[in-house]
């Protein structure tokens, strides 16, 4: 059931959240939190999406606003700490923001970087994390076959947990898995699954050894559940760049599955300033509960009037979408 725009509106706020290092692109991210019967939800599609797309990221929210969600099967999930495209020279330094994690998900293939630049990053991350360390990077389609296949073997030597979304297109993935199979590196898709109208293409061609959900992209938990169940693949539950909002229902949508077999992209709050509740790892670890954020933290972060005036119209649109769906 769609509540009425008026029920988001009477809670909603719009936060603007100051970065540690610059990622995906931004310093400060935003996002417009609302408050539904079961509790605080999200909602922060990334600005450049069309109102079609982002307002599945609606109906996330208003799921796990409005909702009961599926019983989680653990209390904590084991995440990653995420490392962007910084210098090699800075990595020592992100990574000490991600208290205990065993594993690190490195941004590689960055705009206007090289893949020298990419190994030195992996390099340093291989040697601030030991032997017993686990690397996983992700260069969100931006490489062609060729080049994927070209970097895996440049990156191949600080053994690799696996490559993330490497290419853009299934038929990509699906030859750079053969191409690479024999080197034991796994193929993971992202974009391929959340940003697919069919997000079950993936498993079908054989394309990926395993696949990386996010809550907001995907409509909810529960349609994240579904699309799991389908794939019959080891999945990863990874943030959206969420706030600690968000971030709890990532949790639970990490709690809910049955399996759990490698670290989530759920530490991403270590990248943020300030939130609007602490969700950093902890031993490596995130809970898996609810977060209330304080009306006071929302008020210190609040954005500024035409960015609130901004996010308030957007909502509004996607409402409008999803009435109509």
């Amino acid at each position: 059931m769609l509540p009425p725009l008026a029920d988001l509106v009477d809670s909603a706020r719009v936060v603007a959240l100051p970065m540690a290092a610059r990622f995906r692109g931004v310093d400060v991210r935003e996002a417009l939190l609302f408050e539904g019967p079961e509790g605080w939800a999200e909602f922060s599609p990334f600005i450049e999406y069309e109102d079609a797309e982002a307002a599945t990221w609606l109906a996330a929210a208003i799921d796990f606003a409005w909702s009961p969600q599926p019983a989680p099967v653990r209390d904590r999930i084991g995440v990653n700490a995420t490392v962007p495209a910084v210098p090699a020279s800075q990595v020592a330094a992100v990574l000490a923001r991600f208290a205990g994690c065993r594993t690190a998900k490195v941004k590689v293939a960055e705009p206007g970087q090289t893949l020298a630049d990419d190994v030195a990053r992996v390099r340093a991350v291989r040697e601030a994390m030991g032997p017993e360390g686990r690397i996983r990077v992700d260069a969100n389609g931006a490489w062609n076959v060729d080049e994927a296949e070209h970097a895996v073997h440049a990156l191949a030597e600080y053994d690799l947990e696996y490559v993330e979304q490497p290419c853009a297109t299934v038929p990509e993935l699906a030859e750079l898995r053969r191409r690479v199979k024999y080197m034991g590196i796994p193929v993971a898709a992202d974009e391929s699954i959340r940003k697919s109208s069919d997000p079950l293409a993936v498993a079908r061609a054989g394309a990926a050894d395993l696949i990386v959900i996010k809550a907001q992209p995907l409509g909810g938990v529960t349609h994240a559940l579904q699309i799991v169940t389908a794939a019959g693949l080891p999945a990863v539950v990874s943030s959206a760049l969420d706030t600690a909002v968000g971030l709890s229902q990532g949790a639970a949508l990490a709690a809910a599955l049955p399996s759990l077999e490698y670290d989530c992209g759920l530490g991403t709050a270590s990248l943020f300033l300030d939130d609007v509740a602490d969700r950093r790892p902890v031993d490596g670890s995130i809970p898996a509960g609810r977060v209330t954020p304080g009306a006071a933290t929302i008020d210190r972060l609040a954005a500024s009037d035409e960015r609130r005036d901004w996010w308030m119209a957007r909502l509004a649109r996607c409402h409008e979408v999803l009435a109509a769906r």
